[in-house]
């Protein structure tokens, strides 16, 4: 038999400051590939104090954008999350209906973004309706797969239980497959919430405009790129990066109040 090594307080300070003392070596790794640049392209990479000074200089736009990708992400997700999720259910009533269907949103999973956009522009417009569309597309198609695999995957021997118990198809979905489903289902939602800030900094740089200041991070970065403002739009991204983690983070959280009781990647993981 194995034995379980003991941690000891050394290593657990170790664990918790080994993520610091990297970010520490990137970023002086960071400043060594700058100093190595020639003088002709030194303004492609800028220094990470230059990054934090754009921050500082450009933050109101930066943080106003935001909020406007954010708000598109989240009204994309929002409806991605609920409309897949009933979708699901209607491709796990039976092997006839996931048939029928499957293969158009295998179609419309494999069609690019790209394509899609210039038509969403000509029905309703540049803006945050472009853009929510654009993020529900990305996010939709994870979820429905993930949700639906979750619900045919029910144990065979509770499914003949209820069954057994002349439990009714309704019943029978409500207390067995939709709780059996769920971490398949927050599987895909930590995907989604992964695509979703992807998708909208995306449509807002495909579809989006600055019209009534509903500019968002996509639209700030073509405006940086074009003016060469190497330091705000390495800023830019960084927010990008920010607000996909704060998704991402929220989905956890949210699988965790769902989980932690009872299943087994919460109640029995490493303490």
């Amino acid at each position: 038999m194995g034995t379980t090594r003991k941690k000891t307080p050394l290593s657990v300070i170790a664990r918790k400051l080994l993520p610091f003392a990297t970010g520490v070596a990137m970023i002086f790794v960071w400043y060594g590939i700058c100093m190595s640049l020639s003088a002709d392209q030194r303004f492609l990479l800028p220094t990470p104090h230059e990054v934090a000074r754009a921050f500082v200089d450009k933050g109101p736009a930066l943080w106003g954008a935001a909020l406007n990708t954010g708000g598109g992400a989240l009204i994309g997700f929002a409806l991605a999350v609920g409309l897949s999720f009933l979708f699901a259910l209607v491709l796990s009533l039976s092997p006839l209906v996931r048939a029928s269907f499957y293969p158009y949103l295998m179609i419309l999973q494999m069609t690019p973004i790209i394509v899609i956009a210039p038509i969403l522009i000509l029905w309703v417009g540049p803006g945050l309706k472009s853009v929510v569309i654009i993020t529900f597309l990305i996010c939709f198609f994870p979820m429905v797969v993930n949700t639906t695999q979750g619900l045919i995957s029910t144990d065979s021997n509770l499914v003949a239980f209820f069954k057994m118990c002349k439990a009714t198809k309704v019943q029978t979905i409500l207390f067995l497959r939709v709780p059996a489903a769920l971490p398949y289902f927050f599987t895909g939602l930590r995907i989604a919430a992964t695509l979703a800030p992807i998708g909208a900094i995306v449509g807002d740089y495909i579809a989006g405009n600055s019209a009534g200041g509903q500019g968002g991070l996509g639209f700030l970065t073509i405006i940086y790129s074009s003016q060469f403002q190497m330091g705000a739009l390495f800023a830019t991204a960084a927010v990008g990066c920010l607000l996909g983690f704060i998704f991402v983070m929220g989905v956890i959280a949210l699988s965790w109040l769902a989980l932690h009781k009872w299943h087994d990647s919460f109640s029995h993981g490493d303490s």
